[in-house]
């Protein structure tokens, strides 16, 4: 691993202290991997935080696959615009390979909506372990992501009170999924990529971050 890496303190990272499951040990740089994406998920995202991945870098779960710097930093910075409350109920590392692989269990408030939402996910954190930085994460709902039917979707898909009505009504994925793959759904999905951005501010620099309370 290449030399100078930051540590949680020079990147803010909240939660330094990572719960494995019993015979599970990460080094450093995989317990500050973890806490990164930890906040990330917590909605306390940062510049230097996102400073941890690549800049080609891929985030994915069933609702969106964000491709380099412009798609996946909209994301993260979203979910606090998006949700008036996010609460982490649980987590478990349950893997210290390459993904790194962790059980995770969040509440979600809607903002506007005031519907509380439980997501239960497996997330795998994959990096390069040459430069310690993550190349892709993976947000597996009840463990799963689509092949292809509905990502891309991203923040502005949750902003949508039919998709969340539909969702807590309880539609089975699968379904759901097949009804919106057509055409016009995946030319959606590919102007999403490009409008997401527009629609969510990113900072452009630590000063602006930090006002922004990051």
């Amino acid at each position: 691993m290449s030399t100078g890496t930051p540590n949680a303190a020079d990147l803010g990272v909240e939660n330094t202290h990572v719960k494995t499951a019993p015979g599970i040990e990460l080094d450093a740089q995989q317990q500050l991997l973890v806490g990164v994406v930890l906040d990330l998920f917590a909605g306390r995202p940062s510049l230097k935080k996102l400073g941890l991945w690549n800049d080609d870098a891929v985030f994915e779960d069933p609702i969106t696959v964000a491709r380099g710097r412009k798609q996946y930093e909209p994301q993260w910075y979203g979910l606090e615009t998006a949700f008036s409350e996010i609460e982490r109920l649980g987590y478990q590392v349950t893997s210290s390979g390459n993904p790194i692989s962790m059980d995770l269990k969040t509440r979600y408030k809607v903002k506007g909506l005031g519907k509380d939402t439980t997501i239960e996910s497996v997330i795998n954190i994959f990096y390069d372990k040459a430069s310690g930085k993550i190349e892709k994460v993976e947000d597996k709902w009840n463990g799963k992501l689509p092949d292809s039917s509905i990502q891309n979707v991203s923040v502005a898909k949750l902003f949508s009170p039919f998709w969340w009505f539909h969702y807590a009504e309880g539609w089975a994925f699968w379904l759901w999924s097949f009804v919106w793959y057509t055409w016009w759904w995946k030319a959606f999905r590919r102007l999403n990529a490009v409008s997401v951005p527009k629609m969510v501010g990113v900072p452009k620099n630590e000063e602006e971050d930090a006002k922004k309370g990051h």
